[in-house]
């Protein structure tokens, strides 16, 4: 009798399950934010296409799609749940998305298995340092689909999805140049001290991801619109309808993200992961096309690892650069002779952006229009907008608004007078030539070379008939071995 009621429960819940299934469109916003996945160019990138391991772990066939009953479901969710602090429950708004993901956004999460190799290694060490759920590093699926530089509608912005007033609050600046919400570092950061404060409000984790998702003022509400009710499925009916998808979707990421080999869908393949990357502190101004030519690495990949450039300019007054491991070698062992060659370019006359910026306030009068304030300031809407919070209602006069106005857009380095000491100076540098090896006929006193693939001290010492002795004495070289890309001062015979 036992097990004929068990039949018919889950029976009763597979027709449910089937029903709910059909109404997580492609209008839903979770379902929206996976498909932007896929038409993002920069993540072509990040990684090579979604692969098929030859020796897959349940020998599925290459477009095989398995299906399992809600035991099979609610079997591994438990397993899930045993070592979780969160409900990790199994119901027909979690199979919901579980088809989502498994079934119709297949590739977007073999993509985001992937990226995930990047990301969550990071994630876990800094929730693990505040002291909150691991799990919760599925929650950046949720919110950006793992896409850092993300952006929602309503202006959230990064893999953890801050509004520019949270962002604030939680110690993330927004400039014309840096958006620290799409630092992934600093971000995540952000997002474990904004969790462990919800926390402390609410109590309970669940609890927790509603507050992320909707606000704890909304949280506070139905929670007295419940009649005092302190549980998240208990307050689900009262909270907005992106809400109460919210915390399913959490469950059924956690879900797919662990058993995805049931589900014969494979990680596609990164081309760095954590494990692969540094960071290193940039110490002069420097934009994405000079670190290209002088560590030749593609603008794209740059801009990869560092999102939280919006003008493919790194500012100085140490902002950090993360890339692969190779390239950070390569930057550390010329970043001197860097630093001096991107001087030399600016001395020669090339146009150089200034990134001096000055903070100023504006107090909104009435009658004027976020249009006209960012012409008076020489800025865009789309900047006031990531500057300040702006409501669906606009600006009302009296509102103090953040803008960031440039002293000068551009400028040209002034002539210099040739028989000033200063000037002296000045010849010296520009005798040192660009990094993408620009070794005319000049006679300056050196001249660069980039080592290539296969070259040696000797080889290279040799060609520009000097001695091996002299090329490690003038680099500083402590032994033979080189890097493929490193820079070399040669005597200019």
């Amino acid at each position: 009798m036992g097990s004929l009621k068990k039949y018919f429960v889950l029976l009763s819940l597979s027709v449910s399950v089937f029903v709910n299934a059909q109404t997580i469109g492609q209008d839903d916003p979770i379902a929206a934010m996976l498909d932007s996945l896929l038409s993002q160019k920069m993540f072509e990138t990040a990684f090579s296409k979604p692969i098929f391991p030859k020796n897959n772990k349940y020998k599925f066939a290459v477009d095989s799609i398995p299906k399992y009953d809600d035991y099979t479901y609610q079997s591994r969710l438990a397993k899930l749940d045993a070592v979780s602090p969160f409900d990790l429950v199994y119901n027909e708004h979690v199979k919901g998305f579980i088809n989502m993901y498994a079934m119709r956004k297949r590739e977007s999460v073999s993509r985001m298995m992937g990226v995930a190799q990047l990301y969550y290694p990071m994630f876990e060490e800094v929730f693990d340092r505040y002291n909150i759920p691991l799990e919760l590093k599925h929650l950046a699926v949720i919110e950006s689909a793992l896409i850092p530089y993300a952006k929602s509608k309503a202006g959230a912005t990064g893999l953890w999805q801050f509004m520019y007033p949270t962002g604030k609050m939680f110690g993330l600046n927004v400039t014309s140049y840096v958006d620290q919400r799409c630092d992934p570092y600093k971000a995540t950061v952000a997002a474990a001290e904004y969790l462990k404060s919800l926390y402390g409000m609410f109590g309970d984790w669940q609890m927790v991801l509603a507050a992320y998702n909707a606000g704890p003022g909304t949280i506070s509400k139905a929670i007295r619109r419940s009649g005092g009710k302190k549980t998240y499925w208990e307050i689900r009916p009262y909270l907005p309808t992106e809400t109460q998808g919210y915390v399913p979707a959490f469950i059924a990421a956690n879900y797919v993200m662990c058993y995805g080999a049931e589900h014969n869908i494979y990680a596609a393949v990164p081309r760095k992961t954590y494990f692969e990357v540094d960071t290193v502190v940039v110490k002069e101004q420097m934009n994405f096309e000079q670190l290209s030519q002088a560590l030749d690495i593609s603008q794209e990949e740059i801009l990869y690892f560092n999102p939280q450039y919006r003008k493919n300019i790194i500012p100085a007054g140490g902002n950090t650069m993360c890339l692969p491991k190779n390239k950070i070698g390569i930057f550390l062992t010329n970043e001197q002779d860097i630093y001096a060659a991107i001087k030399a370019q600016q001395k020669e006359g090339l146009v150089v952006e200034s990134l001096a910026e000055i903070k100023k306030t504006h107090k909104v009068k009435s009658g004027e229009k976020l249009s006209s304030i960012a012409r008076k300031y020489g800025v865009t809407v789309a900047d006031l907008k990531n500057w300040n919070y702006v409501g669906k209602n606009g600006i009302k006069p009296g509102k103090t608004l953040t803008v960031y106005v440039r002293e000068q857009q551009n400028s040209k380095p002034k002539e210099i007078d040739v028989k000033s000491e200063k000037n002296v100076a000045v010849k010296k540098e520009k005798d040192v030539k660009t990094l993408a090896e620009n070794n005319s006929s000049t006679k300056s006193e050196v001249v660069w070379h980039k080592v290539k693939k296969g070259e040696s001290l000797y080889i290279i010492a040799k060609n520009f008939g000097v001695t091996a002795a002299d090329v490690k004495s003038l680099n500083n070289l402590k032994s033979n071995n080189l890097n493929v890309g490193q820079l070399l001062k040669i005597k200019n015979k």
